[in-house]
């Protein structure tokens, strides 16, 4: 095939995926919801689909190796800037805010650290079937990836309920409620 021939495809195809749906090169993102245990060890995650639209992604602590200090009382999330979070128990909390998927097929937006009460930029994308990378930053260029590799067993004390039910993880006010759908007005004649 002729260079001029393959220029003209190129441009052909190009222009063709513009046409439909102005989205050329961009890649849907796997859904990584499910159950994640974290690099360390140290908590399981659950991703889930959230948001008015449900097109958002949500994560929540669902188990955690240590969920209660020398004393036996559960981790709270002292360090909250909003003092109406900082009672709440770590086991169950949201930490991972509406997720946006983006054209590179990853989630990105922000996940919330109970270490030290504050937000941080985060994106999320399976690497495998099992396999999900987090890359998380401070800033533009102090990043850190990690690998949580996905579960199925349930372990003792780990939360199972719905978001929102009484043995479930709590979504943030902003996350919890999804709206009523609008009511359809009926037809007259």
């Amino acid at each position: 095939m002729n260079i001029l021939l393959r220029f003209v495809l190129h441009i052909a195809i190009t222009v063709v995926m513009l046409a439909f749906g102005g989205r050329a090169g961009a890649v849907a993102p796997a859904d990584p919801s499910g159950t994640w245990l974290v690099e360390d060890g140290r908590a399981r995650i659950r991703l889930e689909r959230c948001g008015p639209s449900r097109d958002r992604l949500c994560g929540f602590i669902v188990w955690m190796k240590e969920p209660a200090d020398k004393r036996g009382q559960p981790y709270r999330d002292s360090q909250n800037p909003d003092p109406d979070k900082r009672a709440r128990m770590l086991l169950g909390h949201q930490l991972i805010m509406g997720l946006q998927a983006t054209p590179e097929g990853r989630f990105a937006g922000e996940i919330y650290n109970a270490e030290d009460g504050k937000f941080y930029s985060v994106s999320i994308w399976r690497e495998s079937a099992d396999r999900l990378k987090l890359k998380g930053c401070l800033i533009k260029f102090l990043c850190q990836t990690q690998t949580w590799q996905q579960t199925f067993d349930v372990l003792p004390g780990q939360l199972v309920g719905l978001t929102g039910d009484l043995n479930g993880p709590r979504a943030d006010k902003e996350w919890a409620a999804v709206p009523a759908p609008k009511p359809v007005p009926a037809k007259t004649k």
